[in-house]
């Protein structure tokens, strides 16, 4: 499989790079504070990394909201992240809010991607609830390969200020968080966006994450086609470059501003 790491001159300035990109957003927006969702995933984690060195400990506000699903261990995490990094957090339980609009709309209760976005979209009017009384911004925690294939979801983790690690694929993402530190157990862990219970992001994309890379950076970001990548790439086939093709397309709407009608002459 294609290896899509730094070498260790580019991973530290992509470090440094992402930490001006925060202070710098931060700044723009008049304030020096920002909010972060604590999920004890690799994402979040390195998110928050970047952020205290950016912005310091005490102008980071961590949101640690579990629900239902949520598993234990990786609450625990979150928590555990915050402690380790000294940064304030507050834990939020959204089940009772997510009862409150199956309550309101019972007919989809049974929708397991129903709900599990209204899990998603509940956090996301928690960070802003937090961040406008703060006078923050909201950090998001979105990697590039996530982005691509629209695996978020819109306006839950998707509703955002900015994406300090937009541009990295998950392999890259977790070869940061070891240069920054993250212990190993955390850069290794499997990734959940914890939406329903038992969920797994690579159970759900359908395809392992190295896979996923290979086929965005040599065909969807790159000059590869289909047949080339491949005959290129062992192990790829060319169904799972249809898939993440169909992905990519299909998503399209998840990463532009939503549209409006074309003005009148």
């Amino acid at each position: 499989m294609i290896d899509l790491r730094f070498s260790e001159s580019e991973l530290q300035a992509r470090r440094e790079h992402i930490v001006q990109f925060v202070r710098d957003t931060v700044d723009a927006a008049g304030t020096d504070r920002a909010v972060l969702g604590l999920s004890g995933g690799i994402d979040s984690t390195l998110t928050a990394h970047l952020a205290v060195e950016a912005l310091g400990a005490e102008n980071l506000h961590g949101l640690v909201m579990p629900g239902a699903v949520s598993r234990d261990d990786n609450m625990s995490d979150a928590e555990w992240v915050a402690r380790e990094l000294d940064v304030a957090y507050d834990v939020f339980e959204i089940n009772p809010i997510v009862d409150e609009f199956l309550d309101t709309y019972p007919e989809a209760e049974g929708d397991q991607v129903a709900v599990g976005n209204a899990r998603a979209r509940t956090r996301a009017v928690l960070n802003y609830l937090v961040a406008n009384h703060e006078d923050a911004v909201v950090l998001g925690t979105g990697n590039r390969s996530e982005a691509l294939v629209g695996y978020f979801t819109k306006y839950g983790d998707g509703a955002v200020d900015c994406h300090p690690i937009g541009n990295l694929y998950k392999q890259q993402v977790r070869q940061l968080a070891s240069h920054v530190g993250v212990p190993d157990e955390l850069v290794e862990k499997p990734a959940t966006a914890g939406l329903w219970a038992g969920q797994t992001d690579e159970a759900e994309l359908g395809l392992d994450y190295e896979t996923l890379d290979a086929i965005l950076a040599l065909h969807v970001d790159g000059p590869l086609s289909e047949a080339a990548l491949v005959r290129e790439i062992e192990g790829v086939t060319e169904a799972q470059v249809r898939t993440v093709r169909e992905k990519y397309e299909r998503s399209a709407h998840k990463r532009r501003v939503p549209p409006s009608p074309e003005p009148l002459d």
